[in-house]
């Protein structure tokens, strides 16, 4: 009698389903901890634009704060500092890639607000991410006082850049502070 090698179909499938059940349990465990990892960005994300919307405004005090976040980088277009150096325009304070408004599943926005003789005198910095439950579940705020503060998880708590530009364009404390916001 002749002995065979390998394996039978019925040890093949038993070792596929072990497969899918431990692929079951540990994919929404990975998809929580991106969304997790892109909570975090978004958060340091929304800290470097506070501060450099304060060195802009230490760099620029005739301007104020930036007009938007587009202003605290390299400019529209640029991926570096221009030769020139810093301006009202571009004040190279941020990497180009969140100076333009997306990053690590987030869509950011930094608006200067109530301008006092052409200067803009206040600011609002809003986070949101681009996908509910995809890439983030809360957004982000912050303004002139550096407190953090995060809107409950929601659905409606999605869009990116132009629902951040939005927000933002409400002002501050109008916007930061009416609940469901509340500090981090």
């Amino acid at each position: 009698m002749r002995r065979q090698r390998g394996f039978s179909l019925i040890e093949l499938l038993i070792v596929v389903a072990i497969i899918l059940v431990i692929a079951a349990i540990a994919i929404p465990s990975l998809l929580r901890a991106k969304i997790a990892a892109n909570e975090s960005s978004a958060v340091s994300s929304i800290r470097n634009i506070y501060t450099a919307e304060v060195s802009f405004q230490t760099s620029f005090p005739q301007s104020g704060y930036a007009a938007n976040i587009l202003a605290l980088g390299p400019g529209a277009g640029n991926t570096t500092c221009p030769a020139a150096g810093p301006s009202i325009a571009n004040g190279c304070l941020l990497d180009a890639i969140l100076a333009n408004g997306s990053k690590a599943g987030y869509g950011f926005e930094s608006l200067g607000q109530t301008p006092v003789n052409g200067a803009f005198a206040a600011f609002t910095t809003v986070a949101v991410p681009i996908s509910y439950n995809a890439t983030g579940t809360r957004d982000f705020c912050t303004f002139e006082d550096n407190i953090m503060r995060q809107n409950a998880p929601n659905v409606a708590n999605t869009g990116g850049a132009p629902v951040a530009a939005a927000l933002a364009a409400g002002g501050g404390w109008v916007v930061c502070t009416v609940a469901p916001w509340s500090s981090l």
